[in-house]
Formats: C-alpha cells, structure tokens, sequence
C-alpha cells in the first residue's frame, strides 16, 4: 500500500498532526520523535498498551547533545505510559491536543465506546485528532482480501466514521471537521474519499468547559509511568548562566580578534558584527557609534596586554547575549559573580589576556576553527549553585 503515496501515507498522516500533544497510541514513539523538535510543545505523553514495545524505542526520545550545546527558551518534558485507552487516568487531563493515530480500528466496538467516554468524555482536550482506514478505499489497494492489517477489528466506511463522529459530538460537546490523507486515483476522489480518513474534533465552550467537568473528574492512575525526561532549557539557572558566560566570552574573544587585526592591519571577518545588529536604543547607538570606533582598550600591566571590551559594545554585536540579559545594566549584574568572566573595576567591561604570542597565526586559526566548530569558547563552566 505504502508505494502507492508520495510521501509514504504514514508520514502524511504525521505530518497532519504536526501541521495542526498527548499519542494515544504511540507503540514505537515515531509521531513523538517529530514532535519533539517543534519548540512551542511544553509536555509530550505517549501512552501504548505494548509496554515491551515501547521501552524498545523510548530511549530515542532522549536529548540529543546539540539539546545541551542550545538549549531551548521553553522547557519540554516527555513521558510515556503502559496502559488502555479505554481506562482512565486522572494524569492525562487537560491536554490541548490529542491523537489517535490508526488505533480505533484495533478496538472492539465495545471498546470504541469506551474510548469515546475516555477521550471525550473524561480527558476532555481542547482539541482530538483521530484517523482510521477508509474502507471505501479498500478496492484500490492491491491484493488486499479483507481488512488491511490482521488484528483490525473493523474498518469503516466515510458514512461509518462521519456516524461515529456525530455522536461523539453531540454526546461530549464537540465539532468535528472531517478529512484525510492518501489521494484517490485521478477522477476517484469524490467517490471513494482518502486512503486514510481523519476527524479533527474542537471542544465547544473552550476552557470553561473544561473547567466545568473538572470539578466532578475522578481522580484515577491506572497507567504505569514507563518513561520521564525533561529536556535542557534556559529555564534552569544553571543552564542559563552557563549559556550566557559562554556567548559572552566567546563573542569577547571575537571582538578582541577584530582589534588585533585591525592593530596588524589584517582584516577579521568580525568586522561587520555590529552592523548586523538588530538593537537600537540610544544607550546601544552610543556605544556603537562612539566607542565602536576604538572598539576595545588597552592597557599593560607588565609584560602582558590586557584588552577591555565594554559591555555595552557585546550587548550591541550579539543578538543572544542582549536577548538574555535584557538590558547592559542586567548584563553587568549577572556577570559580576560569574568565575568564567573577568569584568573591569567598575564593572562595565569584559577582561581579557592577551600575550604577544597570541598573535602566532597557526595559534589563532586553530583557536578560531575550536571555537567556529563548537559554537562556545573554553572558557570554565560556572559551578553549580
């Protein structure tokens, strides 16, 4: 069946969730690993009855090692639960988006029942996405005796599905937009429907109506948590800070770079940082203007060159740093304790060492490429607090 479609049918029924977030339904957790990477999603539950099946593909939800290089603004937790869409569980409430994708079709009538007062009834999310065969499609499928999969209970009709799907609405307070994936041949569409069909339910009445419904819910957990991560976000202290002292040293090494190079009279490809800038309070147009033509300081002490980069000029050239810290004045306050920066006497400036050979050009490109490729400078990470 699959060669049929292009894209294969199970990636567009996928991707017509995505387009649209508790997976009833989730077996091997492939809907979930897509979503995963939409940023906007705060809480991922999969909930499968094949408890084996699912510990074999939930460790592929973990964080990846570029979700610990740049974390995410929001925070993303993901859980998976063994249990039935026909038992309730007081843990699964609330959600704004629920899918049942090819499941239905694998209930008994009975159970279907069940799954409605479930979802609809119990659960009561914002909005439902269910998709099941078509069987009006069915002739076109090659070879195809019977249902399409042997443990399929049944496989209903766009009149069947269109039935059901009334009655849940009438019954639960729902409206259902009626849909689907998998194009019929050429000249086959009205009659036959898609390969695969699709309800998207909205709840009417929003979230008073869920509101309503809370208050007589039961409190039930009959599922068995299998699976918990929360993914690295800048919501943990910790992570910020590290985050912040990264791109502040970093971008305080580049803009020392483009000082060395206009002192040796070559040319950085830094020297454009500030015009791409997308700040323009009138603290930041000083900076940029003004100061932005002597750029960095200098001062020795000794032997050894030190190089003062004004905060005001960072918070200006880097778009990250200004985003996190908010301001130049919050910028000075979360760097004043921070071990992996060095800051003026007064605190307005970055400082940084620089010793003759640093100016050794295998020296700086090997330092460059280091930096280039990881995205942060070595600079120690600060201790937890």
């Amino acid at each position: 069946m699959e060669p049929m479609f292009t894209p294969a049918l199970h990636r567009q029924r996928h991707q017509f969730v995505i387009d649209f977030v508790l997976d009833l339904g989730c077996c091997e957790c492939v809907l979930l690993k897509q979503l995963k990477f939409h940023r906007e999603i705060e809480l991922l539950v999969g909930v499968d009855i094949d408890g084996v099946q699912v510990k074999k593909k939930m460790h592929g939800l973990a964080p990846l090692s570029t979700d610990y290089l740049q974390p995410s603004y929001d925070q993303l937790r993901i859980e998976l639960y063994q249990g039935s869409v026909t038992e309730k569980d007081a843990r699964l409430r609330g959600f704004d988006l629920v899918t049942s994708i090819e499941l239905i079709e694998h209930l008994t009538l009975a159970d279907v029942e069940l799954f409605s007062e479930v979802v609809f009834g119990y659960l009561t999310p914002e909005a439902v996405i269910v998709s099941t065969p078509n069987s009006d499609f069915n002739p076109f499928l090659p070879g195809l005796v019977g249902f399409r999969h042997r443990d399929h209970k049944f496989e209903w009709t766009r009149a069947e599905f269109k039935s059901w799907a009334m009655k849940v609405c009438l019954q639960y307070g729902y409206e259902v937009e009626l849909t689907g994936v998998g194009q019929a041949p050429p000249g086959q569409q009205e009659r036959v429907g898609f390969c695969s069909q699709i309800g998207v339910f909205h709840r009417l009445g929003g979230k008073e109506r869920y509101n309503m419904f809370d208050e007589d819910a039961e409190d039930v957990f009959s599922y068995t948590l299998l699976y918990s991560i929360i993914y690295p976000s800048l919501h943990d202290n910790n992570i910020f800070r590290r985050v912040l002292v990264c791109e502040v040293v970093y971008w305080a090494e580049k803009l020392k770079r483009r000082w060395i190079a206009e002192e040796t009279g070559e040319r950085d490809d830094t020297d454009d940082l500030c015009q791409e800038s997308h700040v323009d309070t009138e603290e930041t147009q000083t900076a940029c203007g003004a100061e932005m033509k002597t750029l960095v300081d200098q001062e020795e002490e000794g032997r050894e060159l030190r190089v003062s980069v004004p905060l005001a000029v960072l918070w200006c050239c880097c778009p990250k740093v200004s985003v996190l810290s908010g301001s130049v004045s919050h910028l000075r306050l979360l760097l004043m304790d921070e071990p992996g920066v060095k800051l003026s006497q007064d605190g307005s400036a970055v400082l940084l060492n620089h010793q003759e050979q640093d100016l050794d050009d295998d020296d700086e490109e090997e330092h460059r490429a280091d930096l280039e490729d990881s995205g942060y400078t070595e600079a120690p990470v600060p201790p937890q607090r």
